[in-house]
């Protein structure tokens, strides 16, 4: 082991050698990050940033097919969707994806079927109601595009 001379060390070969260390931490460092963002969000990401963005939730079998082609409308604007079929009741639904806390929640019955609408919550329980598909594809990607870490 060589021995400390003020900044430099005497190497095995007697001479003095200014010691170089190397330090990479491009994952780690990512990583701190993203732990502290959740921390500090509480795991309520932003729309733009969470993983999935937002779920669409049928009330019965009788709106499956209008809920895939829901889904399939926002997967193709770029948008993060989870599409839940599962026989369960619609407030099991709601409440499971708000846990998860997903930025919007998109509930589909036979109303919302026959105007070719989509009922709206928003992250903590608002409920924005009914509105045109359309009208929410705007809201979407203007909250989007508003790029905000609330």
């Amino acid at each position: 082991m060589p021995e400390r001379l003020d900044a430099e060390y005497v190497g095995e070969d007697g001479a003095r050698h200014r010691p170089v260390m190397l330090h990479r931490a491009i994952v780690g460092s990512l990583e701190r990050f993203i732990g502290i963002l959740i921390e500090e969000s509480a795991g309520a990401l932003p729309t733009w940033l969470a993983p999935v963005q937002l779920a669409v939730l049928n009330i019965t079998d009788a709106q499956a097919e209008y809920a895939q082609k829901v889904t399939k409308t926002l997967q193709n604007q770029g948008l993060r969707v989870d599409l839940d079929l599962r026989n369960e009741k619609i407030t099991y639904k709601i409440r499971e994806h708000s846990m998860q806390k997903l930025p919007f929640l998109l509930v589909v019955g036979d109303k919302e079927m026959a105007a070719g609408a989509v009922a709206v919550r928003a992250r903590g329980g608002k409920d924005l109601g009914a509105m045109p598909l359309e009208a929410f594809c705007a809201l979407i990607a203007r909250d989007i595009a508003d790029k905000s870490l609330v």
